[in-house]
C-alpha cells in the first residue's frame, strides 16, 4: 500500500463519517437557512454531489488498486459535503436532501460546468480534480469565517478533506507531467480542454451581494487559486492554457448536455421505486 493510499484510508475513516453526520448537528437558529443561504448551499451541494457521482465511476476502473481506494474515498467525502449542504439548503423549503438530489430535474440544478465534464481518461479526471479541489480549498477556508453558523460548521469539516483532495490531485499532476511523453501529452491536453470552465467558479452575481459576510465573493477566491495553480504548473513545467472562457451558466440552471446523462444514472433507482427504503 502506497503512502497516498494509507493517507486516503486513514483520512476516510476519521473524517468522512463526520461529514455524513454533520447535517444532523447544524448550529444556529434552529438550523434553518435563509432563502439566500439556501440558494448558495444548493450551488455548493450540487457541485459536490455531481463530482462525487462522477468519481464513483472509477471504482474498479482506476489504473491501480490504490487509486480505486483513493478516488472512492474522495467521492465519499464529497457525498458527505453534498448531504450536509443539501440538507441545510432544504430547511428553507422543507425539502430533504433526497428530495433535492433525486427529485429535481436538470434546470433545477445549480452545479458549475467543470464538474459535469466527462471522466475521460485518468488525465482528464486528475485535471478536473486539480481545478475543483484548488477552488474548494479557497472556498471552504473562507467560509470558516462565515457569519452563517450552518455554512461555517460545514466548512470547518470540509476544508480538512478538500485539502487532501488537492494534495492528491497536485501529486498526480506532477507525476503525469513528469512521466512518459504520452502521460505528459494527456495531462496537458486535459488541462487545456477543461480550462474554459474555470472562469465560472469566480464570477460574482446578485446573490454574492445579498449574502454579504455569510459567504466570500467568488472573485475574492481567484488569487489563492491562481497561486496554487501557478506553483503546480511551475514545478511540473506546464504552461497555463491560453483559451477563451466558456459561456458557462450552471448557476442559472443552464447546463451542458453531459448533466442529463449523469442525473439519469444517479436518479433512476429512486424514481423507479419512489418511497423505497433499504
Amino acid at each position: 500500500m502506497s503512502a497516498d493510499t494509507a493517507h486516503a484510508a486513514d483520512h476516510h475513516g476519521d473524517v468522512e463519517v463526520d461529514a455524513l453526520d454533520l447535517a444532523d448537528e447544524l448550529p444556529g437558529s434552529g438550523g434553518v437557512a435563509t432563502p439566500d443561504v439556501a440558494e448558495y448551499a444548493t450551488r455548493l451541494g450540487d457541485d459536490a454531489l455531481i463530482l462525487s457521482q462522477q468519481l464513483g465511476w472509477w471504482i474498479s476502473r482506476a489504473p491501480e488498486l490504490e487509486e480505486d481506494l483513493a478516488l472512492g474515498n474522495i467521492a465519499l467525502d464529497l457525498l458527505g459535503h453534498a448531504r450536509a449542504l443539501l440538507r441545510y439548503a432544504g430547511t428553507a423549503s422543507e425539502r430533504s436532501e433526497d428530495d433535492l438530489a433525486y427529485w429535481r430535474d436538470e434546470p433545477d440544478f445549480r452545479c458549475c460546468w467543470v464538474v459535469q465534464q466527462p471522466n475521460g481518461d485518468f488525465g482528464d479526471t486528475i485535471a478536473r480534480q486539480l481545478i475543483v479541489s484548488a477552488y474548494q480549498v479557497e472556498l471552504y477556508d473562507a467560509l470558516t469565517d462565515s457569519t452563517d453558523a450552518g455554512l461555517r460548521a460545514i466548512a470547518e469539516k470540509a476544508v480538512r478533506e478538500v485539502s487532501y483532495h488537492r494534495d492528491h490531485a497536485v501529486q498526480w499532476t506532477r507525476r503525469l507531467a513528469g512521466g512518459t511523453e504520452e502521460s505528459r501529452r494527456r495531462i496537458t491536453r486535459a488541462l487545456t480542454d477543461l480550462w474554459p470552465y474555470v472562469e465560472e467558479l469566480f464570477v460574482d452575481d446578485d446573490l454574492s451581494d445579498r449574502l454579504g459576510d455569510a459567504a466570500p465573493r467568488p472573485s475574492a477566491l481567484r488569487e489563492g487559486f491562481d497561486t496554487t495553480i501557478d506553483a503546480v504548473f511551475a514545478e511540473a513545467e506546464l504552461e497555463r492554457p491560453q483559451v477563451k472562457p466558456a459561456m458557462a451558466q450552471g448557476r442559472l440552471g443552464r447546463h451542458t448536455s453531459h448533466l442529463g446523462y449523469i442525473l439519469a444514472e444517479m436518479q433512476w433507482l429512486a424514481r423507479r421505486h419512489p418511497g423505497a427504503t433499504w
